[in-house]
Order: C-alpha cells, then sequence, then structure tokens
C-alpha cells in the first residue's frame, strides 16, 4: 500500500515516462488518486478495502450532486404542490427523478471517461461564442440557484431562531464558505460533509412523514401522468427545473473527472459501474425526499381543506399547529440542512463553470458576493420568499436545456468519448427529456403571455 493523503485515499505519484489520461489532473481543492504503472492502481487499491469498504470509497460524487435536488427551492415547489393539488403530481416527481438519473449519469460519464469536465469540453469542442454563451447563461442561472439556496436557508435560520431574513442570509454565506474550506483539505472530507447534512434532511422527513402518514391509493392513483388544470403547468416546470439541476450537470462531470485515475478503458468500465450505483443510491434518495414533501403536504394540508398552504412559512407554522411541535422542527431544521448544503454545493459548481468555460478564477468570497446578491435583496426587500423560491426554479428550468443538449451532443460524439459514446438507446433517451422539457418551457411562455 502506498502513501496515504490526508483525506483517507492512497495516493501512488505516476511514473512521468508513463502518463496516464487523467492523471494529475486534480479537481480544485483535492488531487487526484494516482497510480504508476509499476504498482497496483488506485482502482484495484481501493478495491482491496473489501467488499463494502471498497465501495463506499468509489461513492460520493452523485451524493454531492443530490444535494442540489432536495435544496429550498424543492420545498417550495413540493409544499406547494402538495398542498394545492393533493397527490395529483406525484408523477412529476417521479418522472423528473428519473430524468435527473440519466443525466447526472451521462455527466459522470463524461469526466470518467475523457478526463475532462462538461465545461472544458464545451470549451474545447464548441465554436467560441457558443462557449462564451453558454457561460454567460450559467452565470445567470447560478444566480437564481443561489437565489433558491440563501432564501431557503435564511428562513430556515428565522424560523429556528428568529433571526432576521437579512442577516440570516449574511449568516448562511459565512457558514458555507466554512463548508468549502473543507473541500480545499481534501474532496472526500467536503462529500462527507455534505453527506451528513443530506442525511439530516433525509430524517427530518421520515420523521414528519412518520407522524403525518400517507393514503396510499391516492398516492398509486398520483403516479398516472395527468394535469390538475392550467394552474398546475407552472409548479411542473417548477419541479423539473428543481430536480434536474442545471448547475450539477456541469458540477458531476468535474467531481469525477480525476478522482480516481485508471489505467485503461477496463479499468474505466468497472469506476462507471460504481458511478451508476452512486447515481440511483445518491438520486435515489433525493427522489424519496422529495415525495415525502409532497405526500406530507397532500395528507396533512390538502387532505384537510388547508389548499392556502402556499409559502414555507406557512407549511411550518401548519406541522406545528396541526401536528406538534417535533415535526415543525424537524421541518425547520431539515430546510437550513438542506440551504447551507446546497448553497456550498452552487458555490463550488460555479467555480468549476468559469474555470471551464473561460479559463478563469476569482476569488470565492467574490464569487459569493455576486451570485447571493439577488437573494439578499429578496431578503433586503421583504419579497415572498415562497414565491421568489418558485419563480427561480422556473427560471432553472428554462437553464436545463443549455446543460443538457451540450452534454448529449458530446457524449454521442465517438472522437470525444471512445469506446464510452451513447448507444442509440441512450441517445433517444436523453433526447427526448431535452425535446420534453424544452416543450414544457415553451408551453409556459405560451400559456403565460398568450393563453
Amino acid at each position: 500500500m502506498g502513501p496515504v493523503r490526508g483525506d483517507g485515499v492512497p495516493a501512488v505519484a505516476p511514473a512521468p515516462s508513463v502518463p496516464e489520461p487523467g492523471a494529475g489532473q486534480a479537481l480544485a481543492g483535492g488531487a487526484a488518486v494516482l497510480s504508476a504503472p509499476d504498482t497496483e492502481s488506485a482502482l484495484r487499491q481501493l478495491r482491496s478495502r473489501g467488499r463494502l469498504r471498497g465501495v463506499v470509497a468509489l461513492l460520493g460524487p452523485a451524493f454531492v450532486a443530490a444535494v442540489a435536488y432536495v435544496d429550498p427551492g424543492n420545498f417550495a415547489t413540493n409544499f406547494t404542490a402538495g398542498a394545492k393539488f393533493g397527490y395529483t403530481l406525484v408523477w412529476v416527481i417521479v418522472v423528473a427523478n428519473l430524468m435527473a438519473m440519466l443525466v447526472q449519469y451521462l455527466s459522470a460519464k463524461a469526466g470518467v471517461a475523457t478526463g475532462r469536465d462538461l465545461p472544458e469540453l464545451c470549451r474545447e469542442h464548441l465554436p467560441k461564442p457558443v462557449s462564451r454563451g453558454l457561460w454567460v447563461q450559467a452565470e445567470i442561472i447560478a444566480m437564481a440557484t443561489d437565489l433558491a439556496e440563501f432564501v431557503g436557508a435564511a428562513v430556515g435560520l428565522y424560523l429556528l431562531f428568529g433571526v432576521p431574513l437579512f442577516a440570516a442570509g449574511l449568516i448562511t454565506a459565512v457558514i458555507a464558505f466554512a463548508i468549502l474550506a473543507l473541500e480545499q483539505r481534501g474532496y472526500r472530507r467536503f462529500e462527507l460533509a455534505i453527506v451528513a447534512l443530506l442525511g439530516i434532511v433525509f430524517l427530518g422527513f421520515l420523521y414528519d412523514l412518520v407522524v403525518v402518514g400517507a393514503q396510499p391509493a391516492e398516492f398509486a392513483a398520483g403516479l398516472v401522468p395527468h394535469l390538475a388544470g392550467g394552474d398546475s403547468l407552472l409548479l411542473i416546470c417548477g419541479i423539473i427545473g428543481a430536480t434536474v439541476m442545471p448547475h450539477v450537470v456541469y458540477l458531476h462531470s468535474a467531481l469525477t473527472k480525476s478522482r480516481v485515475a485508471c489505467r485503461d478503458d477496463g479499468e474505466r468500465r468497472e469506476l462507471l459501474r460504481f458511478q451508476r450505483l452512486d447515481v440511483i443510491v445518491g438520486l435515489g434518495a433525493a427522489g424519496l425526499i422529495n415525495l415525502s414533501m409532497l405526500v406530507i403536504a397532500a395528507s396533512l394540508f390538502n387532505g384537510r381543506g388547508r389548499s392556502d398552504i402556499d409559502s414555507i412559512e406557512a407549511a411550518h407554522a401548519g406541522l406545528g399547529q396541526m401536528v406538534g411541535g417535533g415535526a415543525a422542527l424537524a421541518f425547520a431544521v431539515a430546510l437550513l440542512a438542506s440551504g447551507l448544503s446546497s448553497s456550498s454545493v452552487g458555490t463550488y459548481a460555479g467555480q468549476i463553470v468559469m474555470q471551464g468555460f473561460i479559463r478563469r478564477q476569482i476569488p470565492l468570497f467574490l464569487r459569493r458576493a455576486v451570485t447571493m446578491a439577488p437573494a439578499l435583496v429578496v431578503l433586503g426587500l421583504g419579497l415572498p420568499a415562497t414565491d421568489s423560491l418558485v419563480i427561480s426554479q422556473v427560471v432553472l428550468s428554462f437553464g436545463i436545456p443549455f446543460a443538457l443538449v451540450p452534454l448529449l451532443l458530446l457524449t454521442r460524439r465517438r472522437d470525444i468519448m471512445g469506446t464510452f459514446v451513447n448507444n442509440r438507446l441512450t441517445n433517444v433517451a436523453a433526447g427526448t427529456i431535452a425535446a420534453l422539457i424544452i416543450a414544457l418551457n415553451l408551453f409556459l411562455l405560451y400559456d403565460t403571455f398568450l393563453g
């Protein structure tokens, strides 16, 4: 066994005469796991830890991505959908989560196969004006993402401790920086911190779901796709925008591109099997959390004629009044953990986007100050928090194609992906997802301005 890095992952320096594809390309703040031709490969070293420990050591990137799938924007869209329409939109969450699994796996595969993240691939293989345009829209989307995460965490602090919303937003920024500092000491510490916060969100909603209960027959009926009137379209777009998050489509490839250096395509293929497991488990957990939000709102509020619950604060108050203080506390803690974790991941993704598209980096403090400005404006002006969250998720829905279409175009090219190029079925499925999201966005525009 070679030397061990600070985050507990073995690292062996490669011999300079035989460079490994992707070797030495470290994710910002964490060195890659490297291997030398004359020693046991990094993948074999990790697998030698045993069946369970060897698998766990290879998991993590999808859990970081999954945090973005249960950010405060999801609280707003899922609770509003459940309160207004009951179980009717259960199918939307299920479909959106399945979409997310395929999209995030393609992003992870691009990183493993090429040793590049998606923004880098766009810069290298797309026309320069297109790449620059994608960067500009990605920065706008980053602001919409930060709005949801900061506002949500600020509301969580307000519900728990009575901190004024504007001050709570500033506190959120400070804590997010502390979490990001862990990444500078090794990606594994950052991943574990994010997974811990995701676990808090999961346990919080598990507790509330057990206390509130569910209606299995109505849940099953909600799995059948149908609309609940024109008013539901905005929430459908919001749920999709809150689930298939554009910035983590870029980020996931960066999390996998040099995490474990592979000697050959055989090892890359083996690593991709674990990335599929990572995606299924990580995003599966996020899907269960999202479903539990809607189920709690449908059973507690819609089922008792309280369809007027249209804000996070009202949902918190309703849980306290109808169920008890414990349920309300679990909700507020989960909201705070969600906002803090997703805010850190969002800032990390913003750095990847800028570095990949235009080969520039700016201090995290400056990036945080710029992207959190809209959120602080919302908090400072006292605008409705939940309405702002829902609108931010709709904006994210419009940003999805700008990440998804380049991902599809690049991963279907054999000159880029080699033997890992998408098969026909994958291309059809990913193309259908992109077409569906674009069609929903266009219909929403038509219904809003011309309907």
